[in-house]
């Protein structure tokens, strides 16, 4: 195997025999055929969609399976086989004839198929400028995969996602080297990603109510327990629905803290708080936790057996010897939940505030321009991303530590998770730590700050804003691709540059964007208050 698509990457170069996510190498061999699989189902219906039309199934396929290899996602290699099985079929259904593909009849075969497409071959063919920049699309179709995967159960859609999804696809399969085109490319996945969060964002909202600001509280309820963690709030809704009626109290983890402050979420009274931090915590998290364990999307890490009989997986997530839920019924995982031991009292640690989110910071954005004005707030910062567990992480705590006090701070993604245990106080009468929501929240950071350019009738680049990102995943690359393509420069990247990046692209990157890997604390701090 081969895997260099995620920051903790062994040695910074690629992953070779065991993914540092505990992928091993079969899976890992089999998610290489299935994206090529994909290329070659795209390449079959580029005429289609160049002509308009569309084919629900294919877009069913596309967005399911390039979802199931973002990382810590899906570890069976027996459900990417049978994703393998439905691009095939698929292909040579929608196929006129002149595009085949057969990767073979067994899995040694379909492992076979996998070494011959994997990216240390192609390199070989191709060398690692070329591509590198091809896995950044790649990697950045994951992202817009995920976030369309969530939108689509919500009812949302958008026709222009699916045919960009399918020309990059089918391109990509043509092997193309020209840097210009595959940089152009990167930014059209951007644009895509875009669109992607737009339609999720009006997804989560109609469907949940806007977020209001609210304070949840971290610990324990007594009585029996159900865990949600992952991204997807649609899941959570149908569990908090189905556990009501047994009286378990669901908690949420991970990304899933953002869903207390939706309002119809917040109906739910057997919603009653948080549990834990941030994913690569949870084998110790979900090992103390006394109920069942649902994980809807990534990131899930490899469970001990102490606690993996009480994990469930649904949707894209599967892990051989867990139990994975089809469909809508989450009857299997209430029914441990209740035969597991619960909590015997409330041991309420600590209370997050959440909420902050695209309506509540609009409607603030009148005051927050007053205040920077009349000079109570200096800057505004946007720290956040993925989080991971490196200790280098840890510079995006001593940074936010280190900011002067009137300086307002935007957090979002599991990243938050370094920061929101700071006690910050408040600048210009709003809590200095603003909680914007999940990782696709950042669509709302982005209309925040293209509303306030039009409002002061200036471009974003020149707004008193500085942008500090930490990723880990794929679709940490989808939302920097988003900002490069909407021309946001001056963003700062760690804990370390991707692996995928050369050093001849990281060039490319830094002299059209000015993006720069973070630093030291001081430094960075001192030229981002001066607008470097």
């Amino acid at each position: 195997m081969f895997c260099y698509q995620c920051e903790q990457t062994a040695g910074g170069e690629g992953c070779k025999r065991v993914g540092v996510c505990g992928k091993d190498d079969e899976t890992a061999t089999l998610q290489d055929c299935l994206i090529d699989g994909l290329k070659h189902l795209s390449k079959a219906l580029r005429p289609l969609y160049e002509s308009g039309k569309r084919n629900t199934d294919a877009e069913d396929i596309l967005m399911e399976a390039l979802f199931a290899t973002l990382t810590n996602t899906n570890f069976d290699p027996s459900r990417i086989e049978r994703y393998i099985r439905e691009v095939e079929e698929l292909t040579a259904k929608v196929s006129d004839g002149g595009i085949k593909w057969s990767p073979g009849t067994n899995r040694e075969e379909l492992l076979k198929r996998g070494r011959e497409t994997s990216i240390e071959r192609r390199i070989e063919r191709l060398g690692v400028d070329v591509v590198g920049l091809q896995e950044t699309v790649v990697y950045g179709l994951k992202g817009v995969a995920a976030y369309v995967y969530h939108a689509r159960k919500l009812g949302k859609d958008d026709a222009d996602i699916y045919r960009f999804t399918v020309r990059a696809l089918a391109r990509l399969a043509d092997e193309p080297t020209d840097i210009e085109e595959l940089y152009n490319l990167a930014m059209d996945c951007g644009r895509a990603n875009l669109n992607a969060m737009r339609i999720l964002d009006a997804g989560n909202t109609e469907r949940f109510g806007d977020p209001t600001p609210t304070q949840v509280d971290v610990g324990a309820k007594a009585g029996k327990a159900l865990l949600v963690s992952g991204h997807d709030l649609a899941d959570l809704e149908l569990i908090l629905k189905q556990a009501a009626a047994h009286k378990i109290n669901v908690y949420t983890h991970g990304e899933m803290l953002p869903a207390h402050g939706y309002p119809k979420l917040r109906e739910h009274k057997n919603l009653v708080g948080h549990w834990g931090t941030a994913w690569h915590n949870q084998r110790m998290e979900f090992e103390a936790f006394k109920g069942a364990i649902v994980l809807t999307t990534n990131c899930l890490v490899p469970p001990k057996e102490s606690y993996k009989g009480r994990v469930f997986t649904c949707g894209t997530v599967g892990y051989r010897g867990v139990t994975h839920i089809e469909g809508e019924d989450f009857g299997a995982a209430v029914k441990v939940a209740l035969d597991a031991e619960g909590f015997a009292e409330d041991a309420v640690q600590r209370k997050l505030t959440v909420g902050f989110g695209r309506k509540t910071l609009i409607d603030a954005l009148p005051r927050v321009l007053d205040a920077v004005k009349s000079g109570k707030i200096r800057r505004i910062y946007l720290v956040g991303g993925c989080d991971g567990a490196k200790s280098t992480r840890s510079y995006y705590t001593e940074f936010v530590e280190a900011l002067p006090p009137d300086t307002l701070i935007l957090t979002l993604g599991c990243g938050k998770y370094r920061i929101n245990h700071l006690d910050l106080g408040e600048v210009a009468g709003f809590p200095r730590l603003l909680d914007a929501g999940q990782c696709n929240d950042a669509y709302a950071a982005i209309i925040l700050a293209d509303t306030a350019a039009k409002t002061l009738s200036v471009s974003v680049n020149d707004l008193p804003l500085s942008i500090v990102l930490s990723w880990f995943e794929q679709k940490a690359v989808a939302i920097l691709l988003s900002l490069l393509a909407l021309g946001v420069r001056n963003i700062r990247l760690g804990p370390s540059l991707p692996a995928f990046l050369t050093p001849a692209l990281i060039s490319v990157l830094a002299e059209r964007h000015d993006i720069k890997p973070i630093g030291k604390v001081a430094e960075d701090i001192a030229a981002t208050l001066d607008g470097c």
